[in-house]
């Protein structure tokens, strides 16, 4: 549908122009739409990045702004990537993370299993590349050409505010084999992939869209952890590393973000690491980098200085084209350029054939099936414990297949079906359950024989004492595949294969 020009008849401001991604938003007003396409026609923008709206996570970090739900997001992102496209001198890469699929930012699209669930499962390398595939089906289709995934960050922390149920787990090997497999389930329809968030996001308790996080590790240590699954990952099938903002002194720098540290990008990654791919900024407007350069056109300016070749959520565009253009040497601009057009190239190159559509709902009852993790509770306890009768009570979310099967079990006994659908699968404010919710799952676990199911972020454990339970088993999404899979778990009809990907804080030594 699109044609790329010879490269050749780019002039040297347009290439810097090529290496800029501004952030596009679904429900953005005609106003800023018109904003943008003045914007990408002017300075000849080489790609966009499509975000929910200015209420969402990539500007609201505060959490304070509305995010209103948009039914129509999926067919406002067509009409935009067309309009963009049309504004455009020379066609637009379009990239989103859809790490789960296009649901991560577009309403009314098919959700897939965040990667601490597909962490959870054993040796399926196969079932994660068709997730890869079905998630790339879906961008190719919308006209998107690059996913700004997988994360390869491992799952140290469990205070991790920002990254935790995105990553693979807290097993450099796992990750890295289900991240591999992740990518080329995406290679296989022709969908661009990023690893991200180098030089590793996973030990920190602090989320970089509001402060600069610090791994304040020894140089052999990240080797060994953080830094295993991108080395490892550099190859062929990778087109591009994302660079987080980091503060990582073992690698230079002191305190100094890696987004914007010559140290560490090109020092480390390009002549260490021999990383010779494209090197993407996470996004620049986060407030981890983006409060230490007051100047307009400063922090583009610093990320490409340091390394970068694809500045990301950069907010200055025309002052940062200029100050590229009057501090940055020829040679150093061709190099990013030449890296971007390539990978340009191979986006509008794609010849792949359309696959028929996966088929979704039976790969989301295999995932459900292979995922499935008992922590606590043998099958003949939770026969006997379903025998003997019980209570049923759900804590959270107050809908679900779970609790339309379960909702009328009453019992004079003592034994308790516990329900736990967390609000949100971040954190935050303890997953959003409220003081009152939080006091009655200490009672049950306190005063009565329970067993608990739990639909959602396994980190919500870290909030009870839940070896205090008869049975604990963890289903990870709130799907209703999902919860029909954990009734035919409960009834003794299916298995939990699957095992937990990461550490609770409170996990038997």
């Amino acid at each position: 549908m699109y044609s790329l020009p010879s490269s050749s008849t780019l002039n040297l401001t347009q290439k810097i122009g090529q290496l800029f991604m501004p952030a596009a938003f679904i429900n953005d007003t005609e106003e800023d739409i018109q904003k943008l396409e003045k914007c990408i026609k002017t300075h000849h923008i080489g790609s966009i990045c499509f975000f929910h709206s200015r209420a969402s996570a990539a500007t609201n970090f505060e959490g304070k702004k509305v995010v209103v739900h948009n039914e129509n997001s999926y067919e406002r992102l067509l009409y935009l990537i067309e309009r963009y496209q049309k504004a455009a001198s020379v066609p637009l890469i379009i990239a989103i993370d859809a790490e789960w699929g296009l649901a991560m930012r577009i309403e009314n699209t098919p959700q897939y299993p965040y990667a601490i669930t597909l962490g959870a499962m054993q040796d399926q390398k196969d079932l994660v590349f068709q997730v890869g595939q079905g998630i790339a089906q879906d961008c190719r289709k919308a006209g998107i050409h690059w996913n700004l995934s997988p994360v390869v960050d491992i799952n140290l922390n469990p205070e991790n505010p920002v990254i935790g149920y995105r990553s693979f787990g807290d097993d450099r090997n796992r990750v890295t084999e289900y991240a591999g497999a992740y990518i080329n389930g995406m290679r296989s329809e022709g969908i661009l992939n990023s690893i991200k968030h180098f030089p590793g996001h996973g030990d920190t308790a602090t989320d970089s869209h509001l402060g600069l996080p610090l791994i304040d590790k020894q140089k052999k240590e990240l080797l060994e952890n953080e830094l295993f699954p991108f080395m490892d990952l550099m190859n062929d099938s990778l087109d591009s590393v994302m660079v987080g903002h980091l503060a990582v002194p073992a690698l230079g720098d002191g305190k100094k973000s890696s987004s914007v540290s010559k140290e560490i990008m090109t020092n480390f990654l390009r002549n260490e690491l021999g990383w010779k791919g494209l090197i993407i900024s996470d996004a620049l407007n986060m407030h981890a980098v983006s409060k230490d350069f007051s100047a307009k056109g400063g922090v583009e300016y610093a990320a490409f200085d340091a390394g970068n070749d694809v500045l990301c959520f950069a907010d200055n565009i025309a002052e940062g084209i200029q100050k590229i253009l009057d501090n940055c040497n020829y040679s150093r601009i061709e190099e990013s350029f030449q890296r971007f057009w390539k990978l340009k190239e191979k986006a509008f190159g794609n010849t792949t054939d359309a696959y028929q559509k996966s088929d979704f709902e039976n790969l989301m009852k295999q995932l459900a099936k292979e995922s499935l993790t008992c922590l606590e509770g043998s099958k003949k306890q939770i026969d006997k414990f379903r025998e003997d009768g019980f209570s049923f009570v759900q804590l959270g979310k107050s809908e679900g297949h779970f609790k339309s099967y379960f909702n009328t079990y009453k019992s004079d006994n003592n034994n308790v079906l516990l329900s736990l659908v967390p609000r949100q699968v971040k954190p935050k404010d303890f997953f959003a359950f409220t003081d009152r919710e939080l006091q009655e799952m200490h009672k049950f676990l306190e005063e009565h024989k329970t067993i608990i199911y739990l639909f959602g972020n396994p980190f919500v454990l870290n909030l009870i004492p839940w070896q205090n339970a008869l049975g604990v088993i963890v289903a990870y999404q709130d799907f209703n595949i999902f919860q029909r899979n954990a009734i035919e778990h409960f009834n003794g009809t299916v298995e939990a294969k699957g095992t937990l990907p990461v550490t609770l804080k409170n996990s038997p030594a």
